[in-house]
């Protein structure tokens, strides 16, 4: 493609053609080898392609931003749109500020009708209420308050997060023969939370568009409301992807499965392009009820409609996670390999998945592959190896991996490192170097690291143990009847009759009622694998 080029000035479609951030890099490389960063509109059209035109680039358009000595309105306006539509909306405040500082170097600076209404969508994803209300007064001193986009977008912030007397003024001042004014007051009432004030908006706006439809299916779905929200979406004239992800995924969080595959179905049917949401949200769906089948029928969608480019990132992890949780560690593994781009978390996913399921030694040759390949492992990546150390009964390596997370990663062990230490040490039966173990830890050891140990102790018949053990679940106020239990039969396993109706008798005396029966496979380790997730 660059080859073929020429000069980027005589071939603009060239940023057109960009769909990866990786190719944006390669043409920003030829700008500078060529010396077109000194060619503002060629930058221009780098800034856009980055913030606007590919999802992801908005780091590097402000990395291309920050080396030009005097960006202008235009370059700011991009930069200051791409970052409000991105997961640091605070950015584009930031970006704002520094334009509205530097309005007085140069009269190409003053923030326009074009600036604001980014800006203020961004004050509206933070919640920042007061800032927003600088803007607003940004607005008047510039004499953009009667232009719609920026009425609009203050409406909406205003209605969200800033005085809503301000926006019900807005909207009444000539703004309520407008659709997108309408969705503006309904979706900020909506992200106020109040849901019936959305809906009175709602039945009275006399024309409403997708975006009101969809603010309103979005709010009923995360609420749980999900015949509510499913009563406006078989009324929707015309849906959209937006609208089946609000569906898919309220069913998903309620835990109605059933209903969300049959609405994907529905959604190929009518011809529905499925996006990213959509499947994240079904293999979510998966992974919770360990329906492999379906799963399986997700990922041959996946392979299908990615053959050429391959799985995203995100997309592969989901996959990862999704076998893993259904047990299908082959499949999970092929999914590891087949990635192109892998990032800790797809590590983390697939070194946990085998740790978890037994798989020991192949979790721990895939933690030292992920080393040699210089992935910096996080805190969750050194939870899942620790986990597979202690299922191995591998203590030594156990300790020296623990000792990497301080000595070369400069990470601070958690509860769940040391608990996972204490796990394999009182897996492997060194109960006294377990205990000697805690009283080094910084931090306070938690109500699981005690009652690992007390189920230990009881393997072990370790009872002057199992009473110290026990004493730290009372102090940190645990009422379990079940560490009531395992005590008194620790005692009667070896013996002591008068400890273990002693312990029985406390139960009655303290009011803990006894569980019913239920099946606990390997808790400990998997409780912090979860909490890690």
């Amino acid at each position: 493609m660059l080859r073929k080029s020429g000069t980027l000035r005589r071939q603009p479609a060239l940023w057109r053609r960009c769909r990866s951030l990786r190719q944006i890099k390669q043409v920003h490389a030829l700008m500078v080898l060529r010396g077109f960063l000194s060619d503002t509109s060629a930058l221009r059209e780098l800034i856009f392609a980055s913030a606007v035109a590919v999802r992801g680039g908005i780091a590097h358009a402000r990395l291309v931003f920050d080396r030009i000595p005097h960006p202008d309105r235009f370059m700011y306006n991009t930069l200051i749109r791409g970052a409000a539509h991105s997961d640091a909306p605070r950015d584009a405040v930031s970006i704002y500020a520094r334009m509205a500082r530097r309005r007085g170097d140069c009269g190409g600076m003053r923030p326009d009708k074009l600036t604001f209404p980014f800006v203020l969508r961004a004050c509206a994803a933070m919640g920042a209420g007061g800032t927003g209300a600088q803007v607003h007064a940004h607005v008047v001193k510039a004499g953009c308050e009667s232009d719609a986009f920026v009425r609009n977008a203050l409406i909406g912030m205003h209605a969200s997060c800033g005085d809503l007397g301000v926006a019900a003024s807005l909207f009444d001042s000539g703004a309520r023969g407008d659709a997108v004014a309408w969705s503006a007051m309904i979706s900020g009432c909506a992200r106020r939370g109040d849901i019936g004030a959305a809906r009175e908006l709602f039945d009275e706006s006399p024309v409403k568009d997708l975006v009101s439809w969809n603010v309103m299916i979005t709010a009923y779905a995360k609420r749980g409301e999900m015949a509510l929200a499913r009563e406006l979406f078989d009324r929707v004239p015309d849906r959209d992807v937006v609208s089946w992800n609000a569906m898919i995924s309220g069913y998903v969080r309620s835990g109605s499965h059933r209903h969300a595959m049959e609405l994907f179905e529905q959604m190929q049917c009518v011809g529905e392009k499925p996006d990213t949401v959509t499947v994240l949200s079904l293999l979510s769906a998966c992974a919770d009820s360990g329906d492999l089948d379906v799963g399986q029928r997700l990922h041959s969608y996946l392979s299908e409609r990615f053959s050429r480019t391959g799985l995203t990132t995100i997309l592969g992890n989901a996959l990862i996670d999704m076998y893993a949780k259904c047990g299908s560690m082959k499949n999970a593994h092929e999914a590891f390999w087949a990635m192109r781009d892998k990032d800790v978390s797809t590590w983390n996913s697939i070194i946990g998945g085998l740790a978890l399921h037994g798989h020991v030694n192949e979790s721990i040759d895939l933690f030292e592959k992920m080393l040699k390949g210089n992935v910096k492992p996080d805190e969750i990546t050194f939870v899942a190896v620790l986990v597979a150390c202690s299922h191995g009964g591998m203590v030594d390596k156990g300790h020296k991996y623990f000792n990497l997370i301080q000595q070369r990663y400069r990470i601070e062990p958690n509860v769940k490192h040391y608990g996972c230490m204490v796990d394999m040490l009182s897996r492997a039966g060194l109960l006294k170097e377990a205990f000697e173990f805690i009283d080094t830890m910084k931090v306070e050891p938690n109500s699981v690291i005690w009652r690992t140990l007390l189920g230990a102790c009881r393997i072990h018949g370790e009872v002057e143990l199992a009473e110290h053990a026990n004493r730290e679940l009372l102090k940190a106020k645990s009422d379990a009847s079940g560490d009531y239990v395992l005590l008194s039969n620790i005692y009667a396993s070896v013996g002591e009759w008068l400890g273990s109706e002693k312990m029985r008798k406390l139960m009655d005396d303290t009011g803990v009622n006894k569980e019913a029966g239920r099946a606990v496979i390997d808790g400990s380790s998997k409780d912090l694998m979860q909490s890690s997730r």
